[in-house]
């Protein structure tokens, strides 16, 4: 798997999003992409219960440990990179996580454009 440029949505270098916990679709703490990540693990988004109530609700708990898989769970105020369509699936029902802009690849706005994550940068 070829990384593409880790640039984010601002044209900078990539932050990182989050190393505790470990996150991004490589697990090096980045929302680095490439071809084969079809979830497009871009959005760097802080937890809020809101949000982790929310994802649970529609399939995907990010809030319960699974030890098996190295996963502590989630609590708000972690980041981690999110998969752009389920941003903005969360920002259609008005519960969308607050995003780091810096730490967000460029790849995202191919799905979240950057006008609908600005509002939600920290």
């Amino acid at each position: 798997m070829k990384k593409e440029p880790s640039v984010n949505v601002l044209g900078g270098p990539l932050e990182p999003c989050s190393t505790a916990p470990l996150t991004g679709f490589f697990r090096d703490g980045h929302c680095n992409t490439c071809a084969e990540d079809s979830g497009s693990h871009t959005v760097c988004a802080v937890m809020t219960a809101e949000f982790l109530a929310y994802s649970k609700y529609v399939g995907n708990d990010l809030s319960t440990p699974r030890p098996e898989f190295h996963f502590p769970g989630l609590k708000p105020g972690d980041r981690w990179c999110l998969c752009a369509a389920r941003f903005m699936q969360a920002h259609d029902e008005g519960c969308a996580p607050k995003v780091r802009l810096e730490a967000t690849h460029a790849r995202a706005t191919d799905i979240a454009p950057l006008d609908v994550l600005r509002p939600y940068a920290v």
